[in-house]
């Protein structure tokens, strides 16, 4: 039940359900996993729904850390982009006509507000309203 073994092996070869329980249990025990629970539990804690279960176009709030923050034109325009990370999903705040923003940097908490939209396949908030976390 739940695992084969190979007849007329000398030393029987076991694969199935052992595999995988085992598989996600070293899934549940690494840094990332760890991480985005915790984040997870974060937006909840700061009253924010998941980035996953924002509809397009709606007004939203969300908090997470910033993975990365960069600078980069955006139709002609100077744009500071920076990757927000909540522990379901992703989502890019796009400040246009800024070069920088004192506090947002990579590795730094925020919640930020704004409507929820899409620039191809990635999800995006354009010129949020954001709180630093202390």
């Amino acid at each position: 039940m739940g695992h084969t073994c190979r007849v007329g092996a000398l030393f029987p070869t076991y694969t199935g359900s052992m595999t995988g329980l085992f598989t996600r249990t070293l899934e549940r025990l690494s840094p990332e996993h760890q991480e985005a629970g915790e984040l997870k539990e974060e937006a909840g804690k700061a009253g924010c729904s998941l980035i996953t279960h924002q509809a397009d176009r709606c007004m939203c709030t969300v908090h997470g850390t910033l993975r990365s923050v960069t600078l980069r034109p955006v139709d002609g325009i100077t744009a500071l982009e920076a990757e927000l990370y909540d522990g379901s999903d992703t989502v890019t705040l796009i400040w246009l006509g800024r070069r920088t923003i004192e506090g947002v940097e990579a590795g730094r908490r925020l919640t930020a507000h704004g409507r929820i939209g899409r620039r191809g396949e990635e999800r995006v908030l354009y010129n949020p309203a954001y709180e630093l976390e202390a």
